[in-house]
């Protein structure tokens, strides 16, 4: 997933999150001292994208209020892990668990979704 928020300096920060869908809402895990993070915290909301890179093109975007949640970050880590790695224990894994317990939640609550599919135009 991308996401887009406004940086520190004003201009647009887009930046590529693993995440899992929980219901209608987004879920990832970042850093708390990540840029993302210093940004959602001082105006949580975003902008984001869910597509595929490769024809054929469809997708989702678009805004959502942002949770910042300190409590949850290390299962959804794993969960991360185990969709995007296929386990949790490979080398990038077992390195990211090293420090899993102050990991943050990241929680979209999407407000605005629009979605395109050009399948049958390919």
């Amino acid at each position: 997933m991308r996401i887009a928020v406004d940086s520190l300096s004003g201009w647009p920060l887009v930046l590529s999150v693993w995440f899992v869908a929980d219901g209608m809402e987004l879920v990832g895990a970042i850093r708390p001292d990540s840029m993302l993070a210093r940004c959602l915290r001082r105006r949580p909301v975003c902008g984001f994208e869910v597509a595929a890179d490769v024809p054929p093109y469809m997708g989702v975007r678009g805004r959502a209020d942002v949770d910042l949640d300190e409590g949850a970050g290390a299962a959804i880590l794993d969960r991360l892990l185990v969709r995007y790695t296929g386990s949790l224990d490979t080398p990038l894994g077992r390195r990211l668990r090293t420090r899993r317990e102050d990991e943050l939640c990241l929680r979209l609550r999407p407000s605005l979704l629009v979605s395109w599919d050009y399948r049958k135009r390919m």
